[in-house]
């Protein structure tokens, strides 16, 4: 057993972290003592590996309790598919950074824009949420995604990026500002067009996503300009909250 000062400095999680985990119930203390201290056996730890791993994947906490606490919940399964997704994205990412370096050395109009391409993953990544999952989102995603040609899917890529170009050229603004709040309800209503159904909540999500450092950060600052991602996680957030 481990108490949960002990998982923190294992894992690196903060423990009103771990608190949090419990008050949601995606993950319980195998024991709570007397005093209130929180105590986990190797079951819990095997659940805080597929916690993480789901997490590194971008999954909602949400969609991470539906998929493990699901009665079909194959483990094995899900590591397969979770170390497919994770090889894909590590791929991603090293086209993107590669992408970033030519983007420096030769300028925009000598570098190959397919780089953001990232309907194989995608679908991937949606295909696994909708079987786990099987949330209304993910099913909208994968119905539009299948009738599309990688072009087209490349294509709406390509103007899901021009948007935020576009975001991009206003960052001397205000969030608040009229057209910076536009901008992002046109970003919203193309989501909501061309994926799935992009309500406030899920566009709040979205908006942490993209300024969290990873794959969305780097992907929108490439194309549109350093601190784009961040400028459209504050703007999001204003947006969300009128």
């Amino acid at each position: 057993m481990m108490s949960v000062k002990q998982i923190s400095e294992h894992t690196g999680i903060s423990i009103r972290t771990l608190h949090y985990y419990d008050s949601i119930g995606l993950l319980k203390p195998t024991k709570v003592s007397e005093s209130g201290y929180r105590y986990y056996d190797d079951t819990a730890l095997e659940r805080l590996e597929q916690i993480l791993l789901f997490k590194e994947l971008e999954f909602s906490l949400r969609d991470i309790k539906e998929i493990l606490d699901a009665p079909n919940f194959d483990k094995t399964k899900a590591l397969e598919k979770q170390i497919e997704l994770l090889t894909m994205k590590k791929e991603h990412l090293e086209n993107v950074i590669i992408f970033a370096k030519k983007l420096k050395e030769k300028g925009i109009k000598a570098v190959d824009f397919k780089v953001f391409d990232t309907k194989k993953l995608d679908e991937y990544s949606a295909a696994a949420k909708e079987q786990y999952g099987n949330t209304k989102e993910y099913k909208q995603f994968e119905e539009k995604q299948k009738n599309r040609t990688p072009a087209e899917a490349a294509e709406k890529g390509q103007q899901m990026m021009k948007l935020f170009e576009q975001l991009g050229e206003m960052k001397h603004l205000p969030v608040q500002d009229n057209s910076v709040q536009r901008q992002i309800e046109k970003i919203r209503d193309f989501i909501s067009e061309n994926f799935y159904d992009c309500s406030n909540s899920i566009l709040g999500g979205l908006g942490k996503m993209y300024a969290a450092g990873g794959e969305f950060t780097e992907n929108i600052d490439a194309y549109s300009g350093k601190g784009t991602a961040e400028f459209a996680a504050k703007a999001i957030e204003y947006f969300i909250q009128q």
